[in-house]
């Protein structure tokens, strides 16, 4: 069931991923999971734990987790299990639990077999002008989910857009995630959501990722991660397809990113008030 029309400005193209829908009037969706596959007993617990979450609320909802942290602050942080490990772990999640999976890419030769196991395939941030990767994951037909680097403005990623474009994939969807704000900082700036559904495809907020405070702690990122359901709620009142939060069962046990995941127990009353806003903004 798609939102009511309410004479607002035109939706956004409607984009599947497996069978949760963004955009075109459809209801808020979430993607949620670990930064980083810790270990498959703790990925697929919190897989369990969301996708019961996402069933007893009904939320549209798209799990997921990397299988390499490539952008690292320090060259001894924990990346992830890598890329044929991770995958056999996240083809069992999707299996299991019948939920669509989304994990980023870092290099064309990563693309077909995340293609293979992935219903969306991520371009990072930082790579998120690396022409070579964006085309290769437009060529799968997948859906592409692609970050909007720190260092664009949301009107810039008309040109990411048609880079995908000319592959003939229409399953393109835009996360906004923070703009560099001077040193080891982010500012959300909400007009980048509106700006950059104009391009007529779905707009994600990341909601733990603009509260991070990239090189913050030294070897490591760090991040504010109690502001992040406050800028959740600012950015659907503004106006987003859906939520990206990266949660954990204990975020202080986290090995990637720990200062800004949301807690896993914290979820319900916050998609709760997310939903609440939602029904009422388009």
């Amino acid at each position: 069931m798609t939102k009511r029309e309410n004479g607002a400005p035109k939706r956004p193209r409607a984009v599947r991923v497996g069978g949760v829908a963004l955009g075109g009037g459809h209801p808020l969706a979430l993607i949620a999971g670990p930064c980083v596959i810790e270990s498959r007993a703790a990925c697929i617990d919190l897989a369990r734990r969301l996708s019961r979450l996402a069933a007893q609320e009904r939320i549209p909802f798209i799990f997921k987790a990397s299988y390499d942290k490539a952008n690292r602050s320090s060259h001894t942080s924990y990346r992830g299990p890598g890329l044929e490990e991770g995958l056999e772990i996240l083809a069992e999640i999707k299996a299991r639990f019948g939920v669509p999976v989304l994990t980023d890419v870092h290099s064309v030769a990563e693309v077909g077999p995340a293609a293979a196991v992935a219903d969306a395939l991520q371009i990072p941030a930082f790579l998120c002008r690396q022409t070579d990767l964006v085309v290769a994951a437009g060529e799968t037909g997948r859906a592409v989910n692609i970050k909007k680097g720190q260092f664009l403005a949301p009107w810039d990623m008309k040109n990411v857009v048609a880079k995908i474009e000319s592959t003939g994939n229409r399953g393109i969807i835009l996360t906004e995630r923070g703009v560099s704000f001077g040193y080891n900082n982010l500012v959300a700036d909400m007009r980048s959501l509106p700006a950059m559904r104009e391009l007529g495809y779905p707009v994600v907020f990341d909601a733990t990722h603009s509260v991070q405070r990239p090189g913050g702690a030294g070897d490591r990122s760090g991040g504010d991660g109690r502001w992040a359901p406050c800028l959740a709620r600012a950015a659907v009142a503004a106006g987003c397809d859906g939520v990206f939060l990266e949660t954990h069962v204990d975020p202080r046990r986290a090995l990637s990113d720990k200062d800004n995941a949301v807690p896993f127990r914290a979820l319900r009353p916050l998609w709760r008030t997310l939903r609440a806003i939602d029904e009422i903004v388009d």
